[in-house]
């Protein structure tokens, strides 16, 4: 019997998910904290669909920083989608232009692990490798979607004035520290952490954004030991 390409994705996703919706929860009931609507909230994870972002974007509005700090910041903290979406396109290349917008959409931190994983250890057409590919990142959006009407349902009916912006930071501590595996995440890390605080005060809560770049640069800056590269270079 054949395996539905679909259902693997599903599955090699699922666990996941597990860490996923403790994250959507803090999202959904974070975007209530901050001020938003119930709709709205649940328009982060629609529009945006990025956790990181999410939370970011969620964090200047509810500090009413200008429209263009919270996008550029939610692009900054997204920059490297590019390169997921470079190392996926060989593999979809051949897909029609509308399959290819919407995996793009899709596109996640573990629809990309998992799929990329896939690949590298499964000869498949193109159809079976965006089956598996929707599989994961359908299987992960709608987690996050419920997750996040969920933590917004609950942030509704939290007592007013029981603040919740300490969920924030620990969540970010959180996706940080699983992060820092090397010398040059570590400097990004915490270079980043120095000049956020250091630049706190800055106008337009444009804190975030500075520190972001700011710890980019610095990774990028740091060498990448001979032996490492070469660990890491592909066979």
């Amino acid at each position: 019997m054949t395996r539905s390409p679909f259902r693997a994705g599903f599955r090699d996703v699922s666990p996941i998910l597990l860490g996923v919706i403790p994250f959507g929860l803090v999202t959904g009931f974070s975007g209530i904290d901050a001020g938003l609507t119930f709709m709205q909230t649940l328009g982060t994870s629609t529009v945006i669909f990025a956790g990181a972002s999410q939370l970011a974007v969620i964090d200047l509005v509810g500090r009413d920083a200008p429209a263009f700090v919270a996008i550029l910041t939610a692009l900054v903290i997204n920059a490297r989608m590019m390169m997921y979406s470079a190392a996926l396109a060989p593999w979809f290349a051949p897909a029609p232009l509308r399959n290819r917008a919407a995996m793009a959409y899709l596109l996640t931190d573990q629809a990309f692990a998992v799929s990329v994983v896939h690949y590298e250890r499964h000869e498949e057409p193109i159809g079976a490798r965006s089956r598996y590919y929707l599989g994961a990142a359908i299987g992960l959006w709608s987690t996050w979607h419920v997750a996040t009407i969920v933590g917004a349902l609950v942030g509704t009916g939290l007592p007013e004035g029981l603040g919740l912006d300490f969920a924030i930071p620990l969540v970010f501590l959180a996706l940080l520290v699983p992060a820092v595996r090397d010398r040059s995440t570590f400097v990004a890390a915490a270079v980043a952490g120095v000049v956020v605080l250091v630049a706190y005060a800055l106008p337009f809560n444009s804190a975030l954004l500075v520190a972001s770049a700011a710890g980019i640069a610095a990774g990028l800056l740091v060498p990448v030991p001979a032996g490492v590269a070469d660990e890491e270079a592909p066979s």
